[in-house]
């Protein structure tokens, strides 16, 4: 027995963000995006068609980070009332943020008690959402989580509630052009991790893994391409629509080990999280060789029936767009990886995984990872 739900409506198509102010239907609304161009642009582009927002947040930063979210948060009660809708315009960053806002309405003590203590959650908010992602990555548009990152302990939060599947993910691959290299490799990479991570997961479904199979391939097939050519409408379109597929696969499983690994490595030494999240991805897949059922089928319809094979072609694919698959590569110190590697798989995203910490460990002799 198993379940699929994915309750967002989606609107996918180049120039579909002239749309965006017939989904807030003269709603009042919360716009939470960036300062800087192309989004004061876009921002009177939709005041000028929904009327002007009640509350602009145009300061968030990647990684959303505890002390910058309440200080954010703390502006809508402000307000004389909640709007109606939030809307969020921007990357995942920005999605995220707009989770947070609406599940603190006006006061982040409430969610940050939520995320330490998990209990009170019936005092938190839910002011529905519209998220326009302006990069391919995070899925966070068809999801119910926000990650909320505690720099000044080291921590990283998942606030995870079903009424924060936002109402409408408006994907136009049009707002993805002019992104640079780097921001266009590291979010492709986040995707290409939630499509893989959530076919070797216990939550893994059927149909998730239709997805997560189709995500996969598009990034393998699509991103050198477009890395080298960063203007193609066509190719953004393709690896939108990865991203896309890779929200709709782990919506329904989470994440899993990657992740859990990567979230000490981005905090502890600084590495972008779309690169900290893949570059162990040939490890993984070489230790769970052997599952069997449809969750190797699946990871055989991405990377061919020899997944050995296909493990030393994900690391070649990763070593030629400049991603090492070493510990060492990313400037973490080998005495670093065992202490890492235990917290991971200690942690809930670790218990997703369907493989072993045995398996890891021996998969990273195998490959020199460490």
């Amino acid at each position: 027995m198993w379940t699929y739900q994915n309750p967002v409506k989606i609107v996918f198509g180049s120039g579909q963000f002239a749309a965006l102010s017939d989904m807030i239907a003269g709603r009042s609304y919360a716009l939470i995006t960036y300062p800087d161009s192309p989004f004061g642009e876009l921002t009177a582009q939709l005041a000028a068609k929904a009327g002007q927002p009640v509350l602009v947040i145009n300061d968030i930063a990647p990684n959303p980070d505890t002390r910058l979210l309440a200080v954010q948060s703390a502006r809508f009660a402000e307000l004389p009332q909640m709007p109606d809708v939030i809307v969020a315009l921007g990357g995942g960053s920005v999605i995220d943020s707009a989770k947070v806002f609406a599940a603190a309405a006006g006061n982040f003590s409430k969610v940050l008690h939520f995320l330490q203590t998990k209990t009170g959650e019936e005092a938190l908010s839910a002011i529905p959402i519209i998220a326009v992602p302006t990069t391919a990555g995070t899925g966070s548009e068809v999801t119910c989580w926000a990650t909320v990152w505690d720099e000044e302990n080291s921590r990283k939060f998942s606030l995870a509630r079903k009424v924060l599947y936002p109402e409408v993910a408006l994907i136009d691959p049009a707002l993805m052009l002019g992104k640079p290299y780097g921001l266009t490799l590291a979010t492709a990479l986040d995707a290409l991790s939630h499509s893989i991570e959530s076919i070797w997961n216990v939550n893994a479904n059927p149909v998730s893994a239709r997805h997560g199979v189709a995500a996969a391939r598009a990034i393998l097939r699509d991103l050198p391409k477009l890395l080298v050519d960063l203007g193609n409408l066509e190719l953004r379109s393709n690896i939108a629509e990865a991203s896309l597929n890779a929200g709709l696969a782990f919506s329904n499983t989470k994440t899993a080990i990657a992740h859990n690994i990567s979230y000490p490595i981005t905090l502890g030494w600084g590495v972008q999280h779309g690169i900290a999240c893949s570059f162990t991805l040939p490890t993984i897949l070489q230790s769970v060789i052997g599952t069997g059922g449809f969750r190797e089928d699946s990871l055989k319809a991405i990377f061919g029936e020899d997944l050995s094979k296909g493990a030393d072609s994900l690391t070649a694919f990763l070593k030629q767009l400049g991603v090492g698959h070493r510990f060492a590569d990313h400037k973490i110190p080998t005495g670093s990886f065992r202490g890492i590697v235990d917290e991971a798989f200690a942690g809930e995203r670790g218990k997703n995984f369907i493989g072993s910490k045995e398996s890891f460990l021996e998969a990273s002799h195998q490959r020199g990872v460490i």
